[in-house]
Parts: structure tokens; sequence; C-alpha cells
């Protein structure tokens, strides 16, 4: 298991990869038919008649899918990850079968002036399948503990 790192410990650049994920059809009704229950997510035919062409997996299954792998060991960080804001582009849809794994970049890191325990990291997060694709972009805003006051 990585070590957990404070604010102190991050640096702009540094890259984190995450475990892999593999996205089932079961998955992608299951998550569906609770939280977005459109058709293009839910039937095949329906689907195949939609601008996806196929079964897709709703955008925010797909968040939820890189949350998991970012707390899986994608992104350790001290206390959790807590985040403050996020900026969330869908490139690609997720298909049945997909192998999902996360790359994240530390672009940013400021300590707060008035609560100098803590700060800001501003993290890219890029959800790829299995080809290398691009599925899904982050860029977060990071409530991240420092080790140093």
């Amino acid at each position: 298991m990585t070590e957990h790192l404070y604010l102190d410990d991050l640096k702009a650049g540094m890259q984190f990869d995450s475990p892999t994920f593999t996205v089932t059809e079961a998955d992608i009704k299951r998550f569906a038919s609770e939280f977005d229950p459109q058709p293009f997510h839910l039937d095949d035919t329906a689907a195949r008649e939609s601008i996806f062409r196929g079964l897709a997996a709703s955008g925010w299954h797909t968040a939820a899918i890189t949350m998991r792998l970012l707390v899986s060991g994608g992104l350790p960080l001290a206390g959790g990850i807590i985040g403050m804001s996020v900026d969330i582009a869908w490139v690609k849809p997720v298909r049945p079968g997909s192998i999902l794994r996360v790359v994240s970049t530390v672009q940013d890191v400021q300590r707060s002036k008035s609560k100098p325990s803590q700060g800001i990291a501003t993290v890219a997060s890029e959800t790829m399948d299995e080809s290398g694709e691009v599925v899904q972009r982050l860029v977060s805003k990071l409530l991240v503990a420092a080790r140093n006051a």
C-alpha cells in the first residue's frame, strides 16, 4: 500500500496511477436503473439506435468508478479525497468490457493563508480505457491536510 501523502509532500507534476476496473453490462444497467434511467444505458436495442450506437455507461457511472479508483490507491491523500470543485468532461463512451484506469497529475499546490494546517491541490485526472484512450477528464480542487502547519 502506498504511503498517504500530505499537502507538504505534493509537488506540481507528480503523477499517480490507479488500479484497474472492468465495467460489465450488468454494472452499466444496474447503475442506470437506479441513477440515470435513460434507454441508451438500459436497453441494447434503444442504445444501438441512439447517438451512442450501442450500450454506454452513464457519465455519472464513469465518474463514480473514477472515484473508486482514486480512493483505491490512485490518489493516496492523507485524510481522504475531499473535493471542493470539479470540472468534468466525458470524452468517449464507456462500453461493457471496458477496463478503466486513472492517471492523475498534480497541477498546483497552495497552502491556505488563513488555515495553514491545510491547503488546496489542483489535480487533473484522466480516466482511460484498455486502449489508453481518454474516456473522462477531471480537474479537481481538493482540500488536503498539511503535515506541518
